[in-house]
């Protein structure tokens, strides 16, 4: 430890600066801090906020002498504010005195709410300018830097810990100093990076969807109990400032979601999010293995259950309507781990609560991000949500046997699913249903072989999809006797017309989208 956290271990409080916008329990904390003689200083709303409530204070401009001036853009950046916070006290002392500088020993400052001024008004550009605050994030961040002798409160959760210590040791001890200025500086990144992003927003970011700089703004969400293992440890963070997806999700039951948990219903929700009709998607290991859209959403659960049980054991349910009495109901026969869905009927949850252990997730399933990031070594790769939606149109019939309208309808479903598959993907499909699914095979035509057993006895009369051209004809040779009746591909194969050829000798009809949809 340092000679200064030995002789400073507990510093004394005798005066505090008070400047807050969010005005939650600064009253009481101003009230704790009088009790112990400590004299208040305040500025603007505050200092009303403790005048109403009979606080004795001194207001800033008393302490300067001067007034707030430049409509309110100056009040506190005064030496008399900033050296009373910045001065080292066994250093400082007669230069102190010498410009009649009295020490502040506690800073309790809260920012302008300018997220909450953009969300919630219409503001101009030049209305907005005038929310990003200036002498808070500067007296913050200067109290920081001094926490060898000063305490920083930015949060009012910490009102409770600061009057306790008062309370037992009539000072704050430097281990509460030094995490209450890590919280300091994490605030004043968090709000200079917010404001960075609504530069960047203004000023025409669009024209460059990738900022030169990048500052994630993201708070603990949750410690898990562990990561993909056992062995390792985990923790789940959400963005500041976009409560959404499966973190903001309600949870009605269940024990809290478990890292493995939290990406499959990621990939759950991700997958049935590609659908406006009703919907559910089964997930397993990050893979659909069971995706059904129909005209009733306990239809469509039934099928996206028969599309395989047995690897939807122990999967991740997604709806994307009400979870119903009859969805319950069957469910509760079943091993699932989590069910999600935008609500639930009453007597569905009420049936849904004897499997205590289901995690019973609401959560809005229409909210689709537009971008996704994924962590490297000394970085990260941001790219474009894959937005494409194929239509009919975008079809090139490259075979002589043409697709019937239905095999048309049924491979424009699969290729919506097929987006969420690991690549190498296949997936077979009929009537809006998914029958087999090869997923995350290094050959192509593995994953055929995989997708064709998994399809078993319900492939005839079906529709083949791949995520992306196939490099020989051996997968179509593969499906040539099955009853597969149609494949949609993307094309650009050096071989296609090999491929073609293929499809051709079997009366397999093929068409091309033009582009892939590799998933890694």
């Amino acid at each position: 430890m340092m000679l200064w956290q030995m002789q400073m271990k507990i510093i004394p409080i005798k005066r505090a600066l008070l400047s807050v916008s969010d005005k939650t329990g600064i009253v009481e904390l101003a009230r704790h801090l009088i009790a112990h003689g400590v004299e208040i200083i305040s500025t603007g709303g505050t200092s009303r906020t403790l005048a109403e409530a009979g606080i004795a204070h001194q207001q800033v401009d008393e302490l300067t002498g001067l007034p707030e001036m430049l409509d309110g853009r100056v009040k506190t950046l005064h030496p008399k504010v900033h050296g009373g916070i910045l001065g080292k006290r066994d250093k400082h002392a007669a230069e102190a005195g010498q410009h009649q500088i009295s020490w502040i020993d506690l800073v309790v400052v809260n920012f302008y709410p300018f997220a909450q001024a953009i969300r919630d008004q219409a503001l101009s550009w030049e209305e907005a300018v005038e929310y990003i605050d200036i002498g808070g994030p500067t007296m913050v961040r200067a109290a920081a830097k001094n926490f060898a002798w000063v305490g920083v409160v930015v949060d009012p959760a910490d009102y409770g810990q600061i009057a306790t210590e008062l309370d037992a040791e009539q000072g704050l001890m430097i281990e509460t100093r030094i995490r209450l200025a890590e919280k300091a500086f994490a605030l004043t990144s968090r709000y200079d990076g917010m404001i960075h992003r609504y530069f960047l927003e203004k000023r025409g970011a669009e024209t460059s969807p990738c900022p030169d700089e990048m500052h994630l703004q993201l708070e603990k969400h949750a410690e898990l109990r562990y990561g993909e293992n056992p062995h390792q440890k985990a923790c789940a963070y959400q963005f500041k400032q976009e409560k959404a997806g499966v973190l903001a999700a309600r949870q009605h039951q269940g024990k809290p979601l478990s890292y493995n948990n939290i990406l499959d219903a990621e990939a759950a929700l991700s997958c049935v999010r590609e659908f406006d009709s009703p919907a559910c998607v089964i997930v397993k290991h990050a893979n659909p293995c069971g995706v059904a859209a129909a005209h009733t959403i306990d239809e469509a659960f039934t099928r996206a259950h028969q599309a395989d049980p047995q690897s939807a054991f122990g999967g991740i349910i997604a709806l994307n309507r009400l979870c119903t009495k009859a969805i319950a109901s069957a469910v509760t026969n079943l091993f699932m781990e989590v069910i999600l869905s935008p609500g639930y009927t009453d007597e569905a949850l009420s049936i849904l609560a004897a499997k205590p252990n289901l995690r019973v997730l609401e959560v809005q399933t229409g909210l689709s991000p537009a971008w996704e990031m994924k962590f490297i070594t000394g970085g990260l790769l941001l790219q474009e949500k894959d937005p494409q939606v194929i239509g009919e149109e975008d079809l090139k019939i490259v075979t002589k046997t043409q697709p019937r309208q239905e095999d048309i309808a049924a491979m424009l479903f699969a290729w919506r699913v097929l987006k969420h598959i690991k690549s190498n993907g296949i997936l077979i499909a009929k009537n809006n249903m998914t029958v087999g699914i090869g997923a995350g095979q290094v050959s192509r035509i593995d994953a055929v072989d995989i997708a064709v057993r998994k399809a078993g006895e319900a492939i005839h009369d079906t529709v083949l999809a791949s995520d992306a051209f196939f490099p020989f004809r051996d997968s179509i040779d593969r499906i040539g006797k099955t009853g597969v009746r149609a494949v949609i591909q993307p094309g650009g194969s050096v071989r296609d017309e090999e491929v073609i050829a293929a499809c051709n000798e079997h009366g397999i009809a093929m068409v091309f989208t033009g582009r892939r949809c590799f998933r890694h």
